[in-house]
């Protein structure tokens, strides 16, 4: 059976101690409320339903965006990756931070959006030609 996966969440990571006013700026710029979570570590715009879900994190690193892909395999998924190119960075808690050949880092995760199952394609889809 083939696994499904798609792009599920756009993280914006934030080196700040200040993530209230990181919230407020990104949900000003996006046209959109947000809200912290209770811990402070991170924050979420209203979704759009259909769209990536957008959150934000503090980070300790350089600020910059990377993607979540949401699968239901996450072996098969990281493996389908490192075939095309990408390999394993670390594993933390429940994701996989994976970096593709262009030097990009991102996570792999479990489904994220309510209809994942539903509208989620098989994993790999069409590819660029």
């Amino acid at each position: 059976m083939t696994h499904k996966s798609r792009l599920g969440t756009i993280c914006i990571d934030c080196k700040t101690d200040d993530l209230p006013a990181a919230l407020a700026y990104w949900s000003a710029a996006l046209g959109r409320p947000g809200k912290l979570d209770p811990g402070g570590k991170y924050a979420e715009i209203a979704p759009v339903e259909g769209e990536p879900i957008v959150i934000l994190q503090a980070v300790d690193h350089d600020s910059r965006v990377h993607l979540d892909i949401e699968t239901d395999d996450k072996a098969a998924e990281v493996a389908r990756l490192e075939a095309l190119g990408a390999k394993v960075v670390a594993e933390i808690q429940t994701w996989i931070v994976m970096e593709a050949p262009t030097g990009h880092r991102f996570c792999v995760v479990n489904p994220q959006r309510a209809d994942f199952a539903e509208k989620a394609p098989p994993a790999g889809g069409e590819t660029a030609g």
